[in-house]
């Protein structure tokens, strides 16, 4: 015997409640971000595509008119032109000297700091100063406070005791530019270091120890291998920013005495020689070179993330 129901004479059926659809949804959560996502596009796409045309155009700004379709001839001259071949070069071991020296400084004060003592704060707060200084006023600082041959801080210290007082930038413009960049840069590599100190497990550490293993074979055995995603991910965000870098150049050497890196070179291009396609081009080749390690840091973010969801 089968139980039935009917509904009451009189009444009308209960209408089915349609529920949205799992698009319709997904569109209603991300509606909120539409205008934030069209403004992004607007601001940085939409010039950088404005320079991509122009880099395939042979275009002066002081001869508008004689403007004309070229190609790839921006590409082969930016990579076939001495003066850009050199400040490529510039640019490549500017990069390297400045990301690997703070990463190893970093190294050590994350070390440091790893460690309890009285005051950790304090110091901590210190070390990071250097990273929230304008990038222009910390230049302007080195250039005038450290390393003026009259009145700096480095001659007067070696007049206290007796020594030379040499030009610094005259005499080392590459390596004045580069302790700039490093004194500015290396809080950041320390962060992040630090972090991944402070996310080792401590029950390894301790077992090493338990067995006799030294702090050196602690660092090169358990230490170094863990910190080895966090010195990648320091040293690909740092070259993006090296790779970039302007303001220390212009500020401290204006680019002189073979310190003009490509960054630079795009600036004499567009503002002293008014090319506005090769200066559009050389512009172009910096933007698919910091994609191309802003890739790289994704990946090895995105592999940190993995690791940290996976031991949890």
């Amino acid at each position: 015997m089968t139980a039935t129901t009917t509904t009451p004479v009189g009444t009308a059926p209960v209408p089915a409640v349609r529920r949205p659809s799992a698009r319709l949804r997904a569109w209603s959560t991300r509606a909120p971000l539409l205008p934030a996502l069209i403004f992004m596009i607007a601001v940085t796409q939409l010039p950088f595509v404005a320079t991509l045309v122009i880099s395939f155009f042979d275009w002066n700004a002081l001869y508008p008119d004689a403007r004309r379709f070229t190609g790839f001839d921006n590409y082969q001259q930016v990579l076939t032109d001495a003066d850009l071949r050199r400040s490529v070069g510039t640019t490549v071991l500017l990069t390297a000297a400045v990301v690997i020296a703070s990463l190893v400084l970093g190294l050590a004060l994350a070390l440091l700091l790893d460690r309890r003592f009285r005051g950790r704060g304090v110091v901590r707060t210190l070390l990071i100063a250097p990273f929230l200084v304008v990038p222009v006023a910390a230049a302007l600082l080195w250039k005038h406070v450290l390393y003026n041959p009259e009145y700096g801080l480095l001659n007067g210290l070696l007049h206290y005791v007796g020594g030379p007082q040499p030009d610094w930038i005259s005499n080392t413009p590459l390596l004045a530019v580069e302790a700039s960049l490093v004194w500015q840069w290396t809080p950041f590599m320390m962060l992040i270091l630090l972090a991944g100190l402070q996310s080792r497990d401590p029950q390894q550490i301790e077992a090493a120890r338990v067995d006799g293993a030294s702090d050196w074979q602690v660092f090169r055995h358990l230490t170094l291998p863990h910190l080895r995603r966090y010195l990648e991910l320091g040293a690909l965000l740092g070259s993006i920013y090296i790779v970039q870098n302007f303001d220390a150049v212009f500020t401290i050497t204006s680019g002189g005495l073979g310190t003009a890196n490509l960054p630079y070179t795009v600036y004499q291009s567009f503002y002293q020689a008014h090319e506005n396609g090769l200066a559009s081009a050389a512009g172009v080749l910096v933007v698919i070179g910091s994609l191309v390690i802003a890739t790289l840091a994704l990946r090895v973010v995105s592999s940190l993330f993995r690791e940290e969801v996976s031991r949890a």
